[in-house]
């Protein structure tokens, strides 16, 4: 029963609050104003639903840059957007524009929505972004586009790894944990518990692609994270069939 009770009122003091700021967000406030607001409301709903954040190696983070972060959960975003600095903007799945608040809300902080489904507006999508990051604009992906119950890491998208090469931008590998014990897959109420998001070493300007690029940092976040290489596993299974 107090785990519902918890649950319930995390669900409704997130809710409570967002709906609460939905009208100023609405107003012509600038960019940088809006996410500003969004990123002390995350705080503010982690803090008062027990969720207490820690972040290390933020002095490692130089912007412009490209972030990729292993995904695990919904409260993932919401933990970067209380953490990162606010000149970020999130790449997230098409799907969620249409969900209600929570697609109004990305919409007004500049979150950028990617097609999986279609391909010819997948490429579309991607050349926009890529055209972001030669403009210099920070970006944080989730290089893994869903997440399961299978702890590991899963197979990375390219589309962060073009991005940073193209523009010759740095690429550095956020490791978050916590979230998947607080909010796991397949599970509606979440509950409280500490996350820890720790910004990991830039990786070395890329010479070799994105492809090398993209290794190194599945490298580091298997490394910083100690869970399975799950996208190893597939390829080994699908070698076998």
């Amino acid at each position: 029963m107090l785990r519902i009770a918890y649950g319930l009122y995390a669900w409704t003091l997130f809710v409570t609050l967002g709906a609460a700021v939905l009208p100023v967000l609405l107003l012509s406030y600038p960019l940088a104003r809006r996410r500003a607001i969004v990123r002390a409301l995350a705080r503010s709903v982690l803090t008062l639903i027990g969720m207490r954040v820690r972040i290390r190696g933020l002095e490692r983070l130089e912007t412009p840059c490209v972030v990729v972060a292993n995904h695990v959960s919904y409260l993932d975003g919401v933990v970067l957007q209380a953490t990162l600095p606010s000149s970020f903007s999130f790449v997230i799945k098409r799907e969620m524009s249409s969900v209600p608040l929570a697609g109004t809300l990305l919409r007004r902080i500049g979150a950028e929505f990617v097609e999986r489904q279609d391909r010819r507006r997948g490429s579309r999508d991607a050349r926009r972004l890529l055209r972001m990051a030669e403009r210099g604009q920070a970006l944080v992906f989730f290089p893994e586009g869903t997440f399961g119950a299978e702890v590991g890491l899963r197979h990375f998208h390219i589309g962060a790894f073009a991005a940073a090469a193209r523009a010759d931008m740095a690429l550095i590998p956020v490791a978050i944990r916590g979230t998947r014990a607080c909010l796991p897959p397949g599970r509606v109420l979440p509950r409280p518990g500490p996350i820890e998001v720790e910004v990991l070493a830039p990786l070395p300007r890329p010479h070799h692609g994105p492809l090398a690029l993209r290794d190194a940092a599945r490298t580091a976040l298997l490394a910083a994270l100690g869970e399975p290489d799950l996208a190893a596993s597939e390829a080994g299974a699908r070698a076998l069939q």
